[in-house]
């Protein structure tokens, strides 16, 4: 994590807890980058992961589709007091828009947000008698993800819904660190279980037990 400089754009990935990768977190926090740019599916909850690097003001924006709910209460004060940015982005948009930059395209027409707020200064295009809004990549510094396992070449497998964002986001990142929790021998991993393949996972961290 010590390279990871302030003014960095990382990815996070998680819905809420699941695939959330605490630890790598945790060690952030510890590592003191602040002024980062956090792309994850919602803005924290409760006082643990994302909601305690919140807590800690070492974010400066945070781009994603569901920033509020119930205990979400430090991203709410952050935002209240204009202490944070917040580019909110439909999930589907969200999600579209970090594989966009693992796949190298440029930009993509979304319906998704036409006609709102959400599409105010953007490219809007009719095709085929329907209005889209083009919507742009979002890359990364550095992607945290979680998964089930792990070799040492970085190939990894996850745990049902905790794979949600992690394989994407390890695709947009110009450096990925996967936290797994039990690493493998080289071979040990079924190639047609493999979800993201060891080329986009640069350093791989086993859970302490």
């Amino acid at each position: 994590m010590a390279d990871i400089h302030d003014g960095a754009t990382v990815m996070i990935g998680g819905f809420g807890n699941a695939g959330m990768p605490s630890a790598l977190i945790d060690a952030l926090i510890a590592q003191g980058a602040r002024d980062l740019t956090i792309v994850n599916n919602n803005a924290g909850n409760g006082e643990t992961g994302l909601a305690a690097l919140l807590e800690a003001k070492r974010v400066r924006k945070i781009i994603c589709s569901f920033p509020r709910q119930a205990d979400s209460h430090h991203f709410d004060a952050l935002y209240r007091a204009g202490e944070i940015e917040l580019e909110l982005t439909p999930q589907g948009n969200l999600a579209e828009r970090i594989r966009a930059a693992g796949a190298g395209i440029g930009g993509f027409f979304s319906p998704t947000g036409y006609g709102t707020l959400l599409a105010e200064g953007k490219e809007t295009r009719l095709i085929d008698g329907r209005h889209y809004v083009l919507e742009s990549p979002i890359h990364a510094d550095f992607a945290l993800i979680k998964a089930l396992r792990g070799d040492r070449w970085g190939n990894l497998v996850y745990r049902k819904t905790a794979r949600n964002f992690g394989p994407i986001m390890a695709m947009a990142a110009k450096t990925t660190i996967a936290q797994v929790r039990q690493v493998v021998a080289l071979g040990e991993l079924d190639p047609e279980a493999i979800i993201t393949p060891g080329i986009f996972v640069q350093r791989v961290v086993q859970e302490a037990a």
